[in-house]
Parts: C-alpha cells; structure tokens; sequence
C-alpha cells in the first residue's frame, strides 16, 4: 500500500475511535458550553456566572451514571459551570463549597462535598461509611483498600469538579456530591454556597455566589 494511502487509513482509524469514545462517555469528551447552563439556577455578578444543575430525577441520574449511580444510596449530584466573562482568571476555592439545607425559623445545614473515596465508600459499605463532613482526602494509591472500591473512586474522581482556575472568557465544569442521607427532598430548600472566587491576578475578592434549587428562596 502507497504510504499516502496508509496514511490517510490511519487518520481515519483514528478519528473513528475519537468519535467512538465521546459517543461512549460524552460527559468527558463535550465542553462546558455556556448555553447549556442559561435555563438552569444561577447566580451571576461581577462577570462570573456560577450554575447547579441537580440530578434529582432516577431515570436521569441512571442514565448519567449507569452503574455508579449514587442517587439510589442518597448522594446527590450535582453539576457546576462556572463562566468567566471577564479577561482576567478566577479562582475558586473548591474546598470552601458546601450545600446548604434551609429549614423554616432560619436554620440551616452546611453539607461539604464528598470525595471519590467517601462517595466510593458510601456506595459498597454504607454501614461503616464516613459522614458527609469528612475531609475530601485524596484517592488512594493502587492497592490501598478493597479493589471495589478503589475502582469505584476512579470513576467519580474523573467527574470531579476539580479545576479551581477559571481561564479569560471561558468555563469549566464538574461535578460536586452530597450525603443527604437518603433524604433528596430536602434539594428542594437548599442552596449550592460558593463562598470564596477571587481574581487571581489582582487578588481582588468577589461577593460570595449562592444558587437556589426549587422552594429556596434568597434571605
């Protein structure tokens, strides 16, 4: 075969399995597109748009994550976009965002975000699994714990919102879990807390982001 010929075969191959790939898993391969998130529960000031788009629905939620589905175990998933329209980078203190359940008189429960391993855990050992306050520690190393769930962690570490730089006029993306204890009808009157944004270049703080879900209401 003409090495041109073989070339252009090999070209082709390849962009058949690219194309493959992101049919397979088309959460990992498309970009966080602004207007995707337009209709969805937003908060926006100062040229950053923070959106959450909770996966309350099972239907939904199975055919996201297929047999990594937390939603049956009572952990919530919810998607954050994050659009810088500004020319500078924001950054974004992950570890800072919480989920915020309001309940009538003005209480309310600050939940932290779970780790791949917590949520892993969650998952296959319900009764010994750490609370929904544990420190998001980072995945084990291969062969640290039982194989199940280790293979389970790098699956949700891989769909992690875990980039804290929002580049110039652009966007990322993620996802960020939450315990609710088996009790998603408190989605309703929760809030996803983004407390901490800062421009990096000039270390200037933005006001705190907070995106209400379903019956919340701003204070």
């Amino acid at each position: 075969m003409p090495r041109s010929v073989a070339l252009r075969a090999a070209i082709l191959a390849g962009c058949c399995v690219v194309l493959a790939l992101a049919a397979l898993y088309p959460s990992a391969s498309a970009p966080a597109a602004p207007q995707a998130a337009a209709s969805l529960p937003h908060d926006q000031h100062e040229g950053l748009t923070v959106s959450a788009d909770p996966y309350t629905d099972a239907a939904r939620a199975k055919e996201k994550f297929g047999k990594a589905d937390p939603l049956p175990k009572g952990i919530l998933p919810v998607e954050v976009f994050l659009h810088n329209e500004t020319p500078q980078p924001i950054r974004i203190n992950l570890n800072a965002i919480q989920l915020v359940v309001h309940y009538s008189g003005g209480r309310h429960d600050d939940l932290d975000w779970l780790d791949a391993k917590t949520i892993a855990t969650t998952m296959l050992h319900p009764n010994g699994a750490a609370t929904p306050h544990a420190p998001r520690l980072p995945v084990g190393k291969p062969g640290s714990g039982d194989s199940k769930t280790e293979k389970l962690a790098q699956v949700f570490d891989g769909l992690l919102l875990e980039t804290d730089i929002v580049p110039p006029m652009d966007n990322i993306h993620g996802f960020l879990f939450f315990d609710l204890g088996g009790d998603l009808s408190l989605v309703q009157d929760s809030s996803l807390y983004v407390p901490e944004a800062t421009i990096l270049s000039s270390k200037r703080p933005l006001m705190f982001f907070e995106v209400f879900f379903g019956k919340a209401s701003p204070r």
